[in-house]
């Protein structure tokens, strides 16, 4: 519900704050007043496009705040926040701030956190619903009639979605398996081929690294070969220099009883012959591991050539190769069962489509009852509204299968015919005027327990009628405005006093010039004001006794 609007340097209103509360609020004043300038204001506040000519003359910028009671706002602009991370606390208002620079620039504020234009028009149909004799928007567009219908129904929506979205899911989960297998049967000979190939070549996990050890390690040995021999001839032979070691060892052994140095000198040698014993001992082995075989070398070269010439054909690392074949494998095995698991999700699909037709089905006949039941409520408000020769029709004809959806199979639309043997055609462009203005008026009595905006905004709804047909109007604006759907709330701009005779709270909006400067300017009125503004209603520019009275009647007959 809006509770409260404050307006800086809007056209002609230079500083304004405004508190509403809940039932039928009128606004009225003379024509020109500025009735338009409070919409326009509201309408920045909700997202509209930020005009620069909306900005008072002289100033630098304009600013709206409109308040809402946040814990009696339908439970969709939770979900709105919610998804746009905008934090509102529960016993918080909500309130909506933009501001308009001269040159058109203009910023957006939640509760004081920044947002963008697109999220106060993503609110705005779940805050304030405005009705005017040229509105396209509301009850007046088609693609909002079958949600309306919906919940005059009372239907389950929700299921036949989810019905939906099941079907939808196995449809699609077909298609993509039946997509996998053509791909794979076309690529079966190129798939045996290469599988073939691979199945040779027998690649092994770490491979590589090996074979490329193993081919260092050869290629090292064949630098090493001439050192390796060059020290191999000073081990071996009578000649070599641990022969002679080992000589001189023998010679002193004999004498080395004789003398104490002698005995360390033998020990020094016998040291002397181990170390170099062990180092015969490694440079044997060493040129054992180190052997050069050109023919291993070139069969280590070969293999490396072949595992990384099909790990580039396959795109991918030699280490990759075992995990090739074995998707290869699964690709295959995949062709070869594919049919039974296609018959399984063709299966899916079939109890999927078989469920959602039911539902969907169901749902329309729902919705063709409650089509029957709101047509009539609907008739029993033309005639009071003066549009007795109107008729009104809720169409609800089934779509051609390719444009079902999440929705169900129905199309619908409300339709009107504004003369007897008329043809039946949209709401919005048979009505004229001020009979699109009381069509609305009727839809929305009949539609008032079910919900909609926080708040209901009618503009001038009765314009060019008067007496008993004005006095029907005010009456079903204060009956809707009392029903629970819309939140209790509904303002109604109007210049019939048997409307502002009807409201709970009473406003009058007034022009007025100090030389160059104008301004608007709107006063909520008490009793008196109340009856003095419907008496001017009444008479026009001089208020008469007898206007007085008039006013006073029509405020008892409430």
């Amino acid at each position: 519900m809006l509770t409260a609007l404050a307006i800086r340097n809007i056209v002609l209103i230079e500083a304004l704050d405004l508190s509403f509360t809940d039932g039928l609020g009128v606004l009225t004043g003379e024509t020109g007043a500025g009735k338009s300038i409070l919409l326009d204001a509201l309408g920045l506040a909700l997202g509209m496009r930020a005009e620069s000519t909306l900005v008072r003359s002289g100033e630098a910028q304009a600013s709206v705040v409109a308040s809402f009671e946040f814990d009696r706002l339908p439970p969709a602009i939770r979900a709105v926040l919610n998804e746009a991370e905008v934090d509102v606390e529960p016993g918080e208002p909500l309130l909506i701030k933009r501001r308009l620079k001269a040159d058109g620039g203009s910023k957006a504020f939640i509760n004081d956190q920044p947002v963008g234009a697109a999220l106060l028009r993503e609110l705005a149909p779940h805050l304030v619903e405005l009705h005017g004799q040229h509105d396209d928007r509301g009850l007046v567009n088609p693609r909002g009639h079958r949600a309306l219908v919906d919940r005059y129904a009372g239907a389950d929506v929700v299921a036949v979605a989810q019905a939906w979205a099941a079907w939808r899911n196995a449809v699609d989960a077909l298609e993509l398996a039946k997509g996998a297998i053509a791909q794979a049967a076309e690529d079966r000979d190129l798939l045996l081929a290469h599988l073939a190939e691979l199945t040779t070549l027998e690649p092994q996990h770490g491979e590589e690294e090996q074979l490329a050890q193993a081919r260092a390690t050869m290629q090292k040995g064949e630098r090493l070969t001439g050192d390796l021999t060059e020290l191999a001839k000073l081990w071996a032979g009578s000649d070599s220099a641990l022969a002679g070691l080992r000589s001189a060892a023998r010679r002193l052994d004999r004498i080395a009883s004789e003398h104490p140095l002698l005995a360390e000198a033998l020990a020094a040698l016998d040291r002397a012959v181990i170390e170099a014993s062990e180092a015969e001992t490694s440079l044997e082995r060493a040129a054992d591991a180190l052997a050069h075989d050109p023919a291993a070398l070139d069969r280590i070269e070969l293999r490396l050539f072949e595992l990384r010439a099909a790990a580039r054909k396959h795109h991918c690392q030699v280490d990759d190769l075992p995990h090739k074949m074995h998707d290869m494998r699964d690709a295959l095995d995949g062709i070869e069962h594919g049919e039974a698991e296609l018959a399984a999700l063709e299966a899916a699909v079939a109890v999927g489509a078989a469920d959602y037709r039911a539902r969907a089905e169901a749902l329309s006949a729902q919705r063709s009852a409650a089509a029957a039941k709101l047509d009539a409520a609907v008739a029993l408000e033309l005639a009071p509204l003066k549009l007795d020769a109107a008729q009104f029709q809720t169409s609800v004809q089934q779509l051609p299968e390719d444009q079902w959806g999440a929705g169900g199979i129905d199309r619908v639309e409300f339709l009107i015919s504004t003369n007897p043997g008329a043809p039946f055609g949209p709401l919005n462009k048979i009505a004229s005027g001020g009979e699109l203005s009381r069509f609305i008026l009727a839809l929305k009595v009949a539609l008032a327990e079910q919900g909609g905006a926080a708040t209901v905004i009618f503009d001038e709804i009765d314009r060019g009628v008067g007496g008993a047909v004005a006095s029907a109007i005010g009456e079903r604006l204060a009956r809707l405005a009392s029903a629970n759907g819309n939140g209790g709330q509904l303002l109604a701009v109007t210049h019939s006093p048997q409307v502002a005779a009807r409201g709970t709270t009473h406003y009058v909006i007034a022009k007025s010039s100090e030389g160059t400067v104008t301004r608007t300017s709107v006063h909520l009125l008490d009793e008196a004001g109340r009856q003095e503004e419907i008496a001017r209603m009444l008479s026009g520019a001089e208020i008469t006794a007898e206007a007085r009275a008039q006013a006073d009647r029509l405020l008892e007959r409430v």
